[in-house]
This record gives structure tokens, sequence and C-alpha cells, in this order.
């Protein structure tokens, strides 16, 4: 692939990726769906069903959904949905969502509306909704990505219907076959990213306001605001605390948009709060910031094509490496140093679970966070795992690839009894 066809792609896939949204993204897909369904039934529905994927169930369970009272899980995703959701705004459909709104879902919620149902799916993120209002049906079914809806029907009549296969993922994005470390760091480096700069520009913003308010604010169990409390004002606290606070802010249901990566909000958080903390440390010129932003999230959506959008496995691991990568390059590490540092991060907590979304996410990427720090700390010391210790290959690259074949074939098994832990009784 030519050098300009490259730096092209490259921006179409951060254009793709780096996309607003309020709340965790599941409870807010599933949101989506039902909005959509209630604009295509016409009138407010006696019956609702929501069929979803293991992962979907285990990451709407114990999180708060924005705008809906403190409520949590699917049922309230779907009911907030229903009574005030702007399909019109995708991710971000519950923006401006009335009290009126969110009483009429509680409701819903409490009368038993809605059913939920475990779709049996070959596919991570698959999503179908039905809503019926006496003989009249309306179906919505989203698969693979957040707001990827496939199929559309009412009353038996299929209104929109796209080819997909549960197999297959990123079937509607740019090709990422032409990610690769050394590509990632070279354009990072050199290539042409003003097209970019606005959602760049729109990450830093929107990241740093959730941040703040995690750090100002008691949200969760208040993991950021620990950090710097027990262990004071370095850069790496710092770091880890910027990052830990936005998470705290977004579990439990602020109502600030987050920039997402790889179709979440945390990966989003954590893909840049670390970077942006370290480049005004350092004192670096903005648009060194915005390179070191365009690597991070490039090596993190690298690693997650490999894993999938969903897994047993902690993306926040794959967005901290991507972190670390991008705070070596800022110190002025070269691509062998921060080859180093993405091995280095690997190698340590690649076994992180995922057991879905809520508070204690905020320590997992507090943990990742800090093991990318020690990543980049070997790397300045010449240190770096070797290959044939436990699952590091010769190089970053091949180490990227077996981390996604654990992650994504691997951790299948790990996976449904993560769900079945979580859903006894």
């Amino acid at each position: 692939m030519a050098v300009n066809d490259l730096g092209l792609n490259y921006c179409a896939i951060l254009k793709e990726e780096l996309i607003p949204a309020l709340g965790c993204t599941e409870p807010i897909a599933i949101a989506y769906a039902s909005a959509v369904c209630r604009r295509i039934l016409s009138c407010m529905p006696d019956s609702v069903t929501v069929m979803a994927s293991g992962n979907i169930i285990k990451n709407v369970k114990g999180v708060v959904v924005p705008n809906c009272g403190g409520l949590k899980g699917i049922e309230a995703a779907a009911a907030i949905g229903i009574t005030g959701g702007d399909d019109s705004k995708e991710l971000e459909v519950l923006v401006g969502v009335t009290e009126q709104a969110i009483e009429e879902a509680k409701k819903v919620v409490e009368s038993g509306l809605v059913t939920v149902k475990h779709l049996k799916s070959k596919a991570k993120l698959h999503i179908i909704v039905t809503e019926s209002a006496g003989d009249d049906t309306a179906t919505v079914e989203i698969i693979h990505q957040h707001t990827n809806i496939v199929r559309e029907e009412k009353n038996g009549t299929i209104l929109l219907s796209k080819p997909f296969s549960e197999e297959e993922m990123n079937t509607s994005l740019t090709d990422r076959s032409c990610l690769s470390v050394r590509g990632i760091v070279d354009f990072a480096e050199h290539g042409d990213i003003s097209s970019v700069i606005p959602v760049l520009e729109k990450q830093i913003e929107c990241n740093e306001l959730i941040s703040h308010e995690g750090l100002e604010h008691h949200w969760g169990v208040g993991v950021g605001r620990m950090i710097l409390s027990h262990y004071g004002n370095c850069v790496e606290s710092e770091a880890k605390a910027a990052a830990a606070a936005g998470s705290d802010a977004r579990m439990s249901g602020c109502l600030l948009p987050v920039v997402i990566n790889s179709g979440s909000g945390n990966q989003g958080i954590t893909a840049s709060m670390p970077v942006i903390v370290y480049a005004k440390h350092l004192k670096v010129s903005h648009e060194k910031m915005l390179r070191a932003l365009v690597l991070s999230n490039l090596m993190a959506i690298h690693q997650k094509t490999r894993i999938g959008r969903l897994s047993a496995y902690c993306g926040a691991v794959s967005a901290a490496c991507g972190s670390g990568a991008a705070i070596t390059w800022l110190k002025g590490g070269d691509e062998k140093r921060i080859e180093s540092t993405i091995i280095n991060t690997l190698a340590n907590v690649s076994g992180i679970i995922c057991d879905g979304a809520k508070p204690s996410c905020a320590a997992k990427i507090a943990s990742a966070v800090d093991a990318a720090i020690i990543a980049d700390s070997l790397s300045w010391e010449n240190e770096r795992f070797a290959d044939g210790e436990g699952i590091v290959k010769e190089d970053a690259e091949s180490t990227i690839a077996g981390v996604g074949v654990i992650a994504r074939e691997g951790m299948q098994d790990t996976d449904d009894e993560i769900l079945s832990v979580m859903i006894e009784k």
C-alpha cells in the first residue's frame, strides 16, 4: 500500500473510532435500538423484548444508565430509550432526556413491561429489540458495532436489511489490516494528521472534562481521587488518577460525553488521559501531543482489531498499552524502545478479565496504566522481557498477534463462565 493511501486509511480509522458517546456504550446501544424501534412502531409499546448476546448482558448489568434516575440494567436502558431517546443522535441518544421521560421510564421498569432474553449468537455484540402495541410489532437488530443496524421491520414488512455474518466483524469499516506497530509510529511522527485534528481536539476536550469531574466530585468508589490522596501528585500518579477518575464518573451515570476508542468510553479515556498528562508535564508542543494521541489511539485499535470489541479480555490493557507507547514516544523514544514498552506491558497485565462495565473498571484502568508506566520505565533502562518468556514473542507485532489469539479464541470459555458467575442468583 502506498504511503499516502496508508495515511488516508489511518485517518479514516481514527474518524470511525473516535466518536462521542454519552454513557457506557452497551446500555446506550440498547437505548438506541429501543428508540429506533419506538419510532418505527410510532406509539408507546405494551410489551418489549430485548434479546442480547452474553457480552452485552455482562456489560449492562452493573453500570448506571445516564439520564435514567440512577437505574441500572437492560430494562432501564430499553425503557429510557423508548420514553426519552432521540435516535438521530446515535450514541448520544440520551442527551436531552426530560424529567418526565425519566419518570415514565421508571414506571416501565417497575411494570415489568420489558423482557430480557439471552441471545445465543456467535457475535459478541448482538442486540434484537422487539416492541409491540396491540396488533402492531416492530423489530430492530444491531450487530458488531454499537449503532450498526442491520434490520428494521414492522408487522412483518422489512424496512431495512443489510447482509451480515455473526462471525465476521468490521465489515462496514475501513480495513484494519493496514495497521502495524511500525506503520503507526511512522505515521504519528511524519504523517499528515490535519484531517483528524478536530476529532483529537474533541477527545481532549471531552475526556479531560469528565476526568476533572471524577477528580473534583465523588463518583463510584473514587479510585482517581484516592490515588492522588494516597500517592501524591507526581506525573505517574496524575496519569493513573486522570484515567481512573474519568471512569469513576462515567460508570456511575455522569452526564458528560466521552470520545470513545474501539467502541468503549473507558478505552477512549485510557488511551488519551495519561498521554495528555505526560504531554503537559513534559511541556511538549500541542502538535506533538496530538501526534502522541494518534499513536496511542491507533495502537489501541490495532490490538483491539485482533481481540474484538467485546471479549473476556479487559480492553483497558490494550488502551493503556497504547498510552504507554505514546508516553515513550513523547520522551523521545524510538521504535525499538516503543516496542519494548508494548511488550513489557502485555507481558505484565494481559490476564485481566472483563466482567462487565461497572465502577471497578476504574481500578482496572489504574492498574493497566501503572503497568504501562512500569513498562516505559523498563524500556529506558534498556530492559525488555525476552522472546519465549511466557506469551512474549520476538517483537511487538508478534506479541500483539499472540495476545489477540488468546483473547479472542482462548478466552471463549472464560467469557461464558464469567457471564455464568455474574448472573447466578
